[in-house]
C-alpha cells in the first residue's frame, strides 16, 4: 500500500475481466464477444467521421444517439441515458440511485461488478441465492432494501426472468430503483423497456457489446423515467461531461438504424447457441438453459478447473469462476458454428483421452 493513497483504496477488491490473450491462434470463446462483425452502416458511420472535425469537442449530450434510442423503442430522449460502456451508467447509478442506507439487493451468483460498485460507494448489500435450478424468485426480493439490481438473462447463468416477475419485483418495491440490467437481452429474453413508463422505479440498462458488435467501442445506455435520467446526467456531468467521442455516437447511432443486420446477426447467434447446447448434451454435459450469447454448462464426471485449462492447450479458451456453486460450471461464449465444432471436438479428445 502507497503512502499516497486514500484510505479507501487498499481495501478495494477490483472487478477482474475475462482475459484477452495475445496468442496467435485461438478459438476465444470467454468473454461474450459477438462472432460477427459490427453493422456495414456503422462502420461507414465512423469512418466519415475521421476528418477534421475530430479537432471538435463531441456533443456532451449525445442527442444523436438518443434520438436513434428513442425512435428504436418509441420513447422520449428525455427517457434515455448515454454512457461510456454500460458498467460506466451502471457506476453512475449505483453512486445516484442506491446511496440510501439500506442495503442493495442482488443475486449471490451474479454480475461480479456489483460488489466491486458496492465497495467503491460504501454502499451495503446483501445477496439473494438463486434457487436450486440457478433462477432469480422474484418473491425474494420482498425484504427492505435500498434497491435492487439484477441482470436480465443473469450473467452467469445465462438464465432469464419473465416480464411478469419483473413486475412483481417492482410493485413489491415501489419505493426502492429496481435496475434491470439487460447486457444480453436481445439474444431471447424480453426487455423490460416495455415497462418503464408505468413503473417510475425501473432503470434498465443495456450495452452494445454484445449484440451490436461494437464491444471495442464501449457505448452504454439507460432507460427510465426523466427523474432517474436526470439523476445520471447530474453524476454524469460531474463526472466527465464528454463520455463518448464523435466516433462512438456516429456508430452507435448507425447501429440502432439498422434493424435488418442486427436481427439478422441475432438470429445467427440464437441459432448457433441452440445447437452447441445441443452439442455439449450429447457430449454428456448439463447445460442451463440460456437466453444469452453463452451457454453454461458442467460434466458430471469431470472438473471444470481441468476441462478449461485442457481447452486451453488445444487453443480453447473459455471462461470458469471458482466460485461458491458454480465452481464446476464452464462459461462458453457462442462463437461462429465453425468455433463451436473446434470447441466440441476439443471437448471430444479431452473426454476420450
Amino acid at each position: 500500500m502507497s503512502k499516497f493513497w486514500s484510505p479507501f483504496v487498499s481495501a478495494l477488491v477490483p472487478y477482474v475481466p475475462g482475459e484477452q490473450p495475445k496468442l496467435a491462434r485461438l478459438v476465444k470463446l470467454n468473454t461474450n464477444e459477438n462472432p460477427y462483425g459490427p453493422s456495414p452502416k456503422a462502420i461507414a458511420a465512423m469512418q466519415a467521421e475521421l476528418n477534421d472535425t475530430l479537432r471538435l469537442y463531441p456533443d456532451p449530450n449525445g442527442e444523436r444517439l438518443k434520438q436513434a434510442v428513442a425512435a428504436y423503442y418509441e420513447i422520449e430522449t428525455a427517457q434515455v441515458f448515454v454512457g461510456n460502456g454500460s458498467d460506466e451508467v451502471l457506476a453512475h447509478a449505483f453512486n445516484g440511485l442506491f446511496q440510501h442506507g439500506r442495503p442493495l439487493l442482488f443475486p449471490d451468483i451474479s454480475y461480479s461488478f456489483y460488489p466491486v460498485y458496492c465497495g467503491l460507494y460504501g454502499i451495503d448489500y446483501r445477496t439473494v441465492p438463486l434457487d436450486e435450478n440457478f433462477r432469480i424468485r422474484s418473491d425474494d426480493y420482498r425484504q427492505s432494501n435500498g434497491g435492487i439490481v439484477f441482470p436480465n438473462p443473469n450473467a452467469p447463468t445465462g438464465c432469464a426472468l419473465g416480464l411478469d416477475d419483473i413486475e412483481a419485483i417492482l410493485q413489491a418495491n415501489p419505493d426502492s430503483v429496481v435496475l434491470v440490467d439487460e447486457a444480453y437481452v436481445d439474444f431471447g429474453a424480453q426487455t423490460a423497456v416495455t415497462l418503464i413508463d408505468r413503473y417510475p422505479n425501473l432503470l434498465v440498462t443495456q450495452t452494445l457489446s454484445k449484440s451490436r458488435s461494437l464491444a471495442g467501442l464501449r457505448v452504454g445506455l439507460a432507460i427510465g423515467h426523466a427523474d432517474l435520467i436526470e439523476a445520471l446526467e447530474r453524476i454524469k456531468n460531474s463526472f466527465n461531461s464528454y463520455p463518448l467521442d464523435r466516433i462512438a455516437l456516429a456508430g452507435a447511432a448507425a447501429s440502432f438504424d439498422d434493424r435488418g443486420y442486427f436481427e439478422e446477426t441475432c438470429a445467427k447467434v440464437i441459432a448457433s447457441r441452440e445447437a452447441l447446447a445441443h452439442g455439449l448434451r450429447d457430449a454428456g454435459f448439463e447445460v442451463l438453459p440460456s437466453a444469452a450469447n453463452f451457454v453454461f454448462a458442467r460434466h458430471p464426471g469431470r472438473d471444470a478447473g481441468a476441462l478449461a485449462a485442457s481447452l486451453r492447450e488445444r487453443g480453447v479458451i473459455v471462461r470458469h469462476f471458482r466460485q461458491a456453486r458454480i465452481d464446476q460450471y464452464l462459461r462458453i461464449t457462442v462463437g461462429t458454428p465453425e468455433q463451436n465444432a473446434e470447441l466440441l471436438q476439443a471437448l471430444t479428445a479431452i473426454l476420450h483421452a
